[in-house]
């Protein structure tokens, strides 16, 4: 039988941070793990829209366990005082699901000055992991969940001269980019936990064709074009549900027989129930996740080093300046 959130095991006492919670894939994702007991943690940028989502997942499941942090992906001192707040009120962090982000947008700049997609998408997520990693390693067997998509496959490699694409910038071509790190993300996780031989794990999910309010969104801020306007059209006809689409996610994040380094995703590419699919290895990726690696640090100044238990400290060098 096909997995659902209804596979979910019991997360009872277990924590979980959902990014982008208050709608469209997050937001399923977020009421399916506080159905199963977690205590969830909303993380988003619009109050008045997580508020709704709050107490839409409330009439759901009357017992939830909530707890809303603002975060603002495209800002990183938000997303350092987001990690903060967390940090202060639980020792442990069991769930991270990296989900938010941003599509084919025109030409913008965060608040650090980062191209707008790759900022929210992957170099805020990445400091939002760095500054959560003393909880999440002190969790019994954490799991980080970084979202993907197969637009992935429509980017070059990351440019380390110009990650922000300020020589010529395409809409979908930096959208690709974003995913593509989030992809490469993922896996490179997952090494630098094996190295350190911890207990937490980092898998990748996708989630086919979903829809949610994400294509309308970019066709509003017009920087889509006629792609967006036939994504639009092609996800209101043939799309699966957000929460069809939160499935990939859902069980990366809870699947007790899923490991670190895997990737889940639709059956049949875009549909399809959520089943774990093969990583492409092109014979590239590790230098791809080096590079990534680097201009994350250097963009950010936040480093992302996970210490062994046997370092001589029972905290990791993480979310520190470089």
């Amino acid at each position: 039988m096909a997995w659902t959130e209804i596979d979910i095991p019991s997360l009872s006492g277990r924590t979980a941070v959902v990014t982008g919670a208050n709608g469209g894939l997050g937001f399923q994702t977020a009421s399916a793990l506080a159905g199963a007991g977690a205590h969830v943690v909303l993380a988003a940028r619009d109050p008045a829209k997580t508020a709704a989502a709050e107490t839409r997942i409330r009439e759901r499941y009357p017992s939830a366990s909530l707890e809303v942090v603002p975060l603002d992906l495209g800002d990183l001192s938000v997303v350092s005082a987001a990690a903060r707040k967390i940090l202060a009120g639980h020792e442990r962090v069991d769930i991270l699901v990296n989900n938010a982000g941003v599509m084919a947008m025109p030409q913008r700049t965060t608040a650090d000055g980062f191209e707008m997609q790759l900022g929210v998408d992957h170099l805020g997520h990445w400091a939002f992991t760095a500054h959560l990693l003393p909880a999440l390693l002190r969790a019994p067997s954490a799991r980080v969940v970084t979202v993907t998509s197969v637009a992935r496959f429509m980017g070059g490699p990351l440019d380390p001269a110009d990650p922000h694409m300020r020589r010529k910038y395409r809409a979908w071509g930096a959208y690709a980019r974003a995913k593509m790190a989030n992809y490469h993300f993922g896996l490179g996780l997952q090494q630098r936990f094996s190295r350190a031989g911890v207990s937490a794990a980092s898998l990748i999910a996708h989630p086919g064709l979903s829809n949610t309010d994400l294509q309308a969104r970019s066709v509003r801020e017009g920087g889509a074009g006629w792609a967006g306007a036939f994504f639009e059209a092609l996800t209101a006809r043939s799309g699966m549900t957000p929460l069809e689409g939160a499935r990939p996610q859902l069980r990366a994040a809870t699947d007790p027989r899923a490991r670190g380094g895997e990737l889940y995703a639709p059956r049949y590419g875009s549909h399809g129930p959520a089943v774990r699919r093969p990583i492409l290895r092109r014979w590239d990726l590790q230098k791809q996740i080096d590079v990534l690696w680097q201009v994350s640090e250097r963009e950010t100044s936040v480093r992302l080093d996970v210490r062994s238990p046997g370092s001589g400290t029972d905290r990791p060098d993480a979310g520190s300046s470089v």
